[in-house]
């Protein structure tokens, strides 16, 4: 009889005290939970071995990365309720070790294990961070971390970003609304950080992280500024290089290979630093900020873009996100705004306006979604079908999770204020000119 469907659903629910709101496919053809509702695909019995010996988060990306566990259906429907009955229950959720007390689970649990196959932990993904305990966010470290999340060629990422080539999140026309193109909102958003940083031709930019170039182009081209970027990603700065000898703009941009500590070129008018923050680390935030303030002369302004989580009653208790730190952004943390604002102001900038833009980035994830999903195909060949399904994750998750207030993201424009105490903003700084 097959009912291998049955067993997993029966145990899941045990595990967390409520019903599965999904249903449930199991390698034998069986099937479990309510109909009409988006279906968990259990491929083969690997999927149960990987959570079996790494219960938890990474064991079921373990699974879908490997492609032994799938999800049919509304993909962000699936998340939602996944979020919603396993990670966001709180004190609800019974932990595995409470539910272990319970006879009925220890026997599932005994049931599964002669469900899963041989007793064989399986081998990780080779899509998964292999690393040894080390210091974290030295040079080194730092340079490895960005060459696993950006090295991974640059066809996939035109797949998946499309033409304007920015990873971070674009500037829709109305955040309620979903009209406009993907490319339209990223110019807009390049010109909105323009507008901030007051740029005018004859200052001089330094772009921190600036990935493929697009705003080191867009400034130079729009805004007749100099700019110098600096990415720890070579395949990047070949791609960036070859836009801006294309655009005719090497008089005007320079990109580096260089780590921000090791920029000694200042002052710089203006600092740009999009999306590039989240992988600096909260050890060595105040060092950013600090190094950043230094290479500005006095009046200068920054914007840094950067994704925040909402902060905790107990901040020591904080962890990263483990499919996150394995598969996406090694060594990455998030920060909350008030943190990040206090640490710019103890490097001694003022910080003059933040703007939140969490709609923004939601709307972005899922129009980058559609690209992945619509090209599917190329984008395995690109990479390879485990980090194809790394991406796809990913950017749906962050989608939910933009929308759901679980985490966000603002521009916090900051000056480095002169002695005179005259920032040189506007007294309504929404104008920004």
């Amino acid at each position: 009889m097959s009912d291998a469907a049955l067993r997993l659903k029966s145990l899941i629910e045990q595990l967390l005290g409520v019903p599965l709101p999904m249903r449930v496919r199991a390698w034998d053809g069986s099937q479990a939970g309510p109909p009409g509702a988006p279906t968990l695909v259990v491929r083969n019995r690997r999927a149960v071995r990987r959570l079996l010996w790494k219960p938890g988060e990474l064991g079921l990306a373990r699974a879908w990365v490997a492609g032994d566990l799938d999800i049919e259906g509304d993909l962000y429907a699936a998340l939602d309720l996944l979020a919603e009955f396993v990670w966001e229950r709180g004190e609800d959720a019974r932990s595995l070790s409470q539910a272990l007390r319970d006879p009925g689970v220890r026997a599932a649990v005994r049931g599964l294990f002669a469900l899963a196959g041989p007793p064989i932990p399986p081998a990780p993904p080779r899509e998964e961070v292999r690393r040894p305990r080390r210091r974290l966010h030295t040079k080194h470290s730092d340079k490895r971390a960005i060459s696993h999340h950006y090295d991974v060629g640059n066809d996939f990422y035109e797949l998946v970003l499309g033409p304007s080539m920015v990873y971070s999140c674009a500037y829709w026309p109305a955040p309620e609304s979903d009209g406009g193109t993907l490319e339209t909102a990223q110019r807009d958003k390049l010109e909105l950080v323009s507008r901030k940083l007051a740029l005018k031709p004859g200052l001089r930019l330094l772009d921190v992280g600036c990935g493929w170039g697009s705003m080191a182009i867009h400034a130079a081209r729009e805004h007749g500024v100099s700019v110098v970027g600096i990415t720890l990603s070579h395949e990047q700065a070949a791609y960036a290089r070859k836009r801006v000898a294309d655009e005719g703009l090497t008089d005007r941009v320079e990109i580096r290979v260089q780590d921000y500590r090791d920029v000694t070129d200042g002052p710089y008018d203006a600092i740009s630093s999009i999306g590039m923050a989240e992988h600096v680390g909260s050890q060595r935030y105040l060092e950013y900020a600090e190094n950043l303030f230094q290479l500005l002369k006095p009046g200068g302004r920054l914007l840094n873009h950067q994704i925040a989580r909402r902060p905790q009653r107990d901040e020591s208790t904080y962890d990263v996100d483990e499919f996150i730190d394995a598969y996406v952004f090694p060594d990455g943390e998030l920060a909350p705004i008030g943190t990040t604002v206090t640490q710019l102001e103890r490097a001694g900038f003022e910080v003059r306006d933040v703007e939140a833009i969490r709609e923004h980035y939601a709307l972005t994830l899922r129009r980058w979604v559609t690209n992945l999903e619509s090209d599917w195909r190329r984008a395995v060949q690109l990479t390879s079908p485990g980090r194809a399904r790394v991406w796809r994750l990913y950017m749906a998750a962050s989608a939910l999770a933009f929308e759901r207030n679980r985490i966000g993201v603002n521009q916090v424009l900051a000056v480095r204020t002169p002695e005179s105490g005259r920032s040189g903003t506007p007294l309504r700084s929404r104008t920004w000119n």
